[in-house]
Parts: C-alpha cells; sequence; structure tokens
C-alpha cells in the first residue's frame, strides 16, 4: 500500500522534476574569457600570436590559458615584444573547471587586462649612421662578421 502511494507520488511530480532538470541544463553557465591590450600612447597595431588583432586598446576572446606572444607596433616607436602568462583561475582547474562550466547556473567572465608603454623611437646621429655603414661594408670586403650592438 505505501508502495503504490509514493508511485502515484512520483508519477505526478515527475514532469515537475524533469521540467526544473531541462531548466537547470538549458540555463547552465559557461565562462568568457577576454584579453584587452592597451598601449601608451593608443593606437598602435598589435599582433597576438604573430596574428594582427587590431588596433589598440582592443579586446579579443581567446579559449585556451597559456603564454601568449604580444607585439604592439606604431610608428614613431619602439616596437614592444612582450609574453603574457595567463594562468587559469581556480574555477579552470581540471575537475573543478567542468562545474563551472556547465553545472554553474550564471556566466564567468575572465576578464585580462595588459598595458603596455612605449618609448619613442631612438633617432641614430647621421654620422653614426655613415660610421656604422662603413664598417659593414669593410667587414663584409673581408669576410668577417662583427656584430653590431645596440
Amino acid at each position: 500500500m505505501f508502495l503504490f502511494n509514493t508511485t502515484k507520488l512520483w508519477r505526478r511530480q515527475a514532469p515537475i522534476f524533469m521540467c526544473g532538470l531541462v531548466v537547470l541544463i538549458l540555463c547552465s553557465g559557461c565562462v568568457r574569457r577576454r584579453m584587452t591590450v592597451r598601449s601608451n600612447p593608443p593606437g598602435g597595431r598589435v599582433f597576438i600570436d604573430d596574428r594582427e588583432v587590431g588596433t589598440s586598446p582592443v579586446s579579443v576572446e581567446y579559449t585556451y590559458y597559456g603564454t601568449r606572444k604580444i607585439r604592439v607596433v606604431k610608428d614613431g616607436y619602439e616596437t614592444v615584444s612582450v609574453k603574457e602568462n595567463l594562468a587559469p583561475p581556480w574555477y579552470q582547474w581540471p575537475v573543478v573547471n567542468f562545474f563551472s562550466e556547465n553545472l554553474w547556473p550564471a556566466e564567468i567572465r575572465d576578464e585580462r587586462t595588459i598595458d603596455i608603454n612605449m618609448s619613442p623611437q631612438k633617432i641614430v646621429p647621421t654620422n653614426e649612421l655613415i660610421q656604422r655603414a662603413q664598417s659593414l661594408r669593410q667587414n663584409a670586403q673581408t669576410g668577417t662578421y662583427v656584430p653590431l650592438l645596440k
């Protein structure tokens, strides 16, 4: 008799339970990853992993964590190349990330900002440039190679 009553109760509440489960699955969250590269002064062309992504300040979404090679180029300024390590936060560690990506009921945002300071390009005096050119010419004629010091 007791088993019959619980079965009746389950049959009435099963559709509600299933609807709740479907809503939970459909409303499950995700992790949005975004990286913003800002340069000082703004307006430099930004390359991430040797692919041009835009003019600074620029924001791009990414999927994987790890080390990124970021290069900013602007006329009149020295080119800046940096390697930025994007370490995963605690909720992206193995096993924990299953719950944060699939079962957490809201969207999680992981936003990183990378600031790059650019210095004005150095102007080499003409007489120094001519001396370096003559030195290179002489070394080329004698077959020797001497690396230039910066």
